[in-house]
């Protein structure tokens, strides 16, 4: 019975679940292990379908979005604005001015310190778009389309 238990346990074989995990990302099994551009896997009307849907739907949902917000800032700035010719609300303009002043030159600060980070963001996708021509087309298409419904 000894020899035995020695027997079943040289029989399986030891998983690092760490290492596999880090060999075997959830990427790579969903768009495979070639990085390479999407047109190298699809055919150009599947690409085209594919950029168009996802277009369409940012475009939908821009737009949605964009009526909600105009709406909001709109609405309270009207707000604001017949609350402060009933003198309900007093506006110390000078203060206005210097926080804006200081909030100017904070983000001139912060943008100084971004750029490189949206650089390097706007190189990507430079070099997506022009590796995924047919796709960002179909996308570009898609979104218009979902703007204007």
């Amino acid at each position: 019975p000894i020899g035995d238990a020695e027997s079943e346990d040289e029989a399986y074989e030891v998983v690092d679940l760490t290492e596999y995990a880090r060999s075997h990302q959830w990427w790579s099994r969903l768009f495979g292990t070639n990085s390479g551009p999407i047109a190298e896997k699809y055919s150009v009307a599947t690409q085209i379908m594919m950029g168009g849907v996802t277009g369409w739907c940012a475009g939908y949902l821009f737009q949605r979005v964009g009526k909600i917000a105009a709406t909001a800032a709109g609405g309270g700035f009207l707000l604001l604005q017949i609350a402060n010719h009933s003198g309900y609300v007093q506006v110390d303009w000078k203060k206005v001015e210097t926080d804006v002043n200081k909030a100017k030159k904070q983000l001139k600060k912060k943008a100084n310190t971004a750029a490189p980070e949206i650089n390097t963001f706007i190189e990507e996708a430079t070099a997506f778009v022009k590796r995924n021509v047919v796709v960002s087309s179909g996308f570009v298409g898609g979104f218009l389309l979902g703007v204007a419904s």
